[in-house]
């Protein structure tokens, strides 16, 4: 049986830092890759990713699906023989609570104006 290929990658965030670099399994999933992003993001980096669906992963100016593997999201045209993958991640940044805006919105429609007529 044939040992499974390592590919040895690392992430770059927006600032500039790395994540890595680490060897992964090809057969591992893009899922995975995010799921290790966030467990290693850095402690004094604010808003990290607080779940897979926050991130984002490109590789060579293609958007990575979560249910493909790294054998299945590699470009080899774009790599070096035996060179580290650099991949791009882009954090979503944290949307305001827009639930708490239509509840007041919602109760001030509802309830209207108090005014009085004379």
């Amino acid at each position: 049986m044939a040992a499974e290929e390592l590919v040895e990658l690392k992430f770059r965030l927006a600032d500039g830092s790395d994540i890595g670099p680490s060897k992964y399994n090809c057969s591992a999933t893009v899922t995975s890759l995010k799921e290790k992003i966030i467990t290693q993001w850095p402690k004094e980096k604010e808003n990290g990713p607080k779940s897979i669906n926050d991130i984002k992963l490109i590789n060579a100016g293609k958007i990575l699906e979560n249910n493909r593997t790294v054998a299945e999201s590699r470009l080899p045209l774009s790599e070096v023989p035996g060179g580290v993958i650099t991949m791009l991640v882009v954090v979503r940044p944290p949307l305001p609570d827009k639930h708490n805006d239509k509840v007041l919105d919602n109760s001030r429609k509802k309830g209207g104006c108090m005014c009085t007529i004379l």
